[in-house]
């Protein structure tokens, strides 16, 4: 995701639902084309998942922007409830089911994020 705004927005909504103790957030990075995310769900925004929530606000928001850029034609698709397809369609989820499984994933954080590509910790940056 090269668009800071677009990584912004991410951050604010995770903020606003974390905020709003729908979600306690525990580890994510915003990768160029995707993002990981370790979280728990607390409870539901009304009637979506919190999750569901970030996906919809994020996509309408980025939609938005990328028509007045001129942009959203990359994003456009042949779809009876869609014109435009922002994030993929049932995006993966894995449950974390034990504090093995949480330090795997959390050591899955894509070497790009860490410094000189080594196995260190990540490096947390402003992008």
């Amino acid at each position: 995701m090269e668009n800071d705004e677009f990584k912004d927005l991410i951050v604010a909504y995770l903020k606003k639902l974390s905020d709003e103790g729908l979600l306690t957030i525990y580890a994510f990075v915003i990768m160029p084309n995707h993002m990981h995310m370790i979280f728990r769900q607390n409870k539901l925004n009304g009637k979506e998942t919190p999750k569901g929530s970030l996906l919809k606000y994020t996509s309408h928001t980025f939609l938005k922007q990328l028509k007045l850029d001129g942009k959203a034609g990359i994003y456009k698709v042949d779809m009876a409830n869609k014109s435009h397809q922002i994030w993929q369609r049932d995006s993966l989820g894995v449950e974390i089911y034990s504090r093995q499984v949480a330090r795997q994933k959390l050591d899955y954080i894509p070497a790009r994020t860490r410094p000189n590509g080594s196995s260190g910790r990540a490096v947390r940056r402003a992008f």
